[in-house]
């Protein structure tokens, strides 16, 4: 049996790229981890693969990561997960904000291109063709992280959307909330949108309550941000006056929502309950602190760095996955008397 550098790995268990650094004279590891890889590498009789290696030593040591927008907090959330695996595996990373734009995107790809970049995080949009077959072309393994993609294979890193709000539109109804509304960014937008907006749906039609478009707002720009929320809950309450909770499909959005209510003198969670999206660290900043659907945003960072490192060292495509969602309890969700 040929043994590779993965299982080298999980015999000494220690990561991939622990066992690699060892293996190309490179740092980052105690003289007590290197003796032990070894003495793995010795009962396994591993040999590394001579071609990899040379692979491995024209490695820049840098990975591309694209954001489409740069000022929200969830961007920072995964982030921080992707440099913590970076600096572990003793790379750095180069970060692109795109803009949502497809000419800025391209510009991007090509400049990474030029770098020489090792290996490429794709975050939050559409993995479109014209992105797909540039990066193909690059012949740097790529991983998604907070979206997927159903036309190519390539691996990633994200939350069931469909299921995480339906598990927050079940948690208003099982605090005796029957009237329930919706704030939401572009039902059309693949990732974010249509997802939640079906799983609050369904959760709805499964407990049969009432359900209708006109309990769905999506904002006039269909984002997700602290303006759109300002802007949707005004709207929201007059299509859906009898309402008396609010999921908001991200926690921008609720943040903005609150604040509306508080404009129009309307109690949370008093007289109207929120839930969001998200659980950003703004969310126990807000008053009252916001009840949210947690994701682990930079352990999902970390984990998608450390996919696309092992795909480096095995040559491997990946195994997605899909890590579970958590609902935060905190005030702004009252059980209805």
């Amino acid at each position: 049996m040929a043994y590779t550098i993965k299982d080298v790995a999980k015999k000494a268990n220690v990561s991939i790229a622990t066992v690699s650094r060892i293996l190309n004279g490179q740092p980052g590891y105690s003289e007590k981890t290197k003796e032990k890889v070894q003495k793995v590498i010795d009962e396994l009789g591993y040999h590394p693969n001579a071609v990899a290696r040379g692979l491995i030593n024209k490695r820049v040591h840098t990975i591309g990561v694209l954001f489409p927008e740069l000022s929200s907090m969830l961007v920072a959330a995964l982030l921080n997960g992707i440099e913590k695996a970076a600096h572990e595996a003793g790379s750095s990373v180069i970060v692109c904000h795109t803009e949502s734009t497809g000419e800025k995107t391209m510009k991007y790809l090509q400049l990474l291109n030029e770098k020489r970049i090792d290996g490429l995080i794709f975050t939050s949009e559409i993995l479109k063709e014209s992105y797909y077959e540039y990066i193909n072309k690059m012949k740097v393994p790529l991983v998604l992280l907070a979206t997927e993609s159903e036309s190519f294979p390539v691996p990633f890193v994200k939350v069931d959307d469909f299921h995480a709000a339906y598990a927050a539109t079940k948690y208003l109804i099982e605090k005796d909330h029957s009237l329930i509304g919706m704030i939401s960014g572009s039902k059309v937008d693949p990732i974010a949108g249509k997802p939640r907006i079906n799983g609050f749906a369904k959760a709805m039609m499964d407990h049969n309550l009432p359900y209708s478009e006109k309990n769905v707002v999506c904002s006039s720009k269909g984002g997700f941000t602290f303006y759109d929320g300002v802007e949707s809950l005004p709207i929201l309450l007059k299509q859906a006056s009898e309402i008396t909770a609010v999921f908001a499909a991200s926690d921008e959005l609720a943040a903005g929502a609150l604040s509306s209510a508080y404009q129009l003198g309307i109690k949370v969670p008093e007289e109207l309950s929120i839930i969001g999206y998200d659980n950003l660290s703004l969310a126990e900043m807000l008053v009252p602190p916001l009840t949210t659907v947690g994701q682990p945003l930079s352990e999902m960072g970390e984990r998608a760095a450390k996919m696309l490192f092992e795909m480096l060292e095995t040559g491997e495509i990946a195994e997605s996955r899909l890590v579970e969602h958590q609902i935060i309890e905190r005030q702004s969700v009252k059980e209805k008397e």
